[in-house]
């Protein structure tokens, strides 16, 4: 049975993931009646690593050192390949993931100034290198970015009692090295990311998405 599909999607909270993620699901069961997608996230996605992201993005967490929360991310994504992600791809499954190491080199080596080394040889280490066969990176604006996750982390502090802004309430100075790594990390492995950059409504991210994922499918196909 041939590998499947590794898919990722990356950004700054409040880049709409959730939302394309959803939507690319849809457009995926569409295309492959029966063959519903793998979807997860990080952290999260299995019961360690629910607990984590609870730990990791609690804003009482906030005496982390950068260190404890890098490897707690990676804690995370080591059981989530061993139990959810390397399974569905044995199985020939295509597995769409909101987060992968990505994130934790642009906010813990980027953000927290750890440097992208230390994220590289841990993903070697402990994750066996697993690279996605395609990594969609949303970018709008920092601003707009900002401003949704704070907008939907105070719904959901409000509806559900959820308290997931630990990352939200860092300085501007923070964010603005996420996005910097993000745009390094985009430039540095152009066949595997693709840049959606830019305050673009819904639909249209969505068609960029499509048009990528369409071309991965038609390549790994041939």
């Amino acid at each position: 049975m041939a590998r499947g599909l590794f898919i990722t999607l990356e950004g700054l909270d409040g880049s709409g993931k959730t939302t394309q993620i959803r939507r690319l699901a849809g457009w995926l069961k569409k295309r492959f009646p029966g063959e519903d997608p793998v979807l997860t996230r990080q952290p999260g996605g299995t019961e360690t690593g629910d607990l984590i992201r609870t730990l990791v993005l609690d804003s009482r967490s906030s005496q982390l050192a950068p260190m404890t929360e890098m490897a707690l991310m990676f804690a995370d994504r080591a059981q989530a390949i061993a139990e959810v992600i390397g399974p569905a791809l044995e199985q020939g499954r295509i597995v769409v993931c909101d987060r992968f190491t990505d994130s934790t080199e642009a906010y813990q080596g980027g953000g927290r100034q750890l440097g992208s080394e230390p994220v590289l040889a841990l993903h070697r280490l402990l994750c066996g290198n697993l690279q996605p066969d395609l990594t969609l990176l949303l970018l709008p604006s920092l601003e707009v970015s900002l401003e949704r996750a704070r907008r939907r982390n105070q719904r959901a502090a409000e509806q559900e009692g959820a308290d997931e802004v630990r990352f939200e309430q860092e300085q501007d100075g923070f964010h603005h090295r996420v996005w910097d790594k993000y745009r390094e990390i985009a430039a540095r492995e152009p066949g595997r990311v693709v840049l959606i950059e830019g305050d673009l409504s819904l639909d249209e991210v969505h068609d960029r998405i499509v048009e990528a994922v369409a071309a991965r499918l038609v390549s790994a196909a041939s």
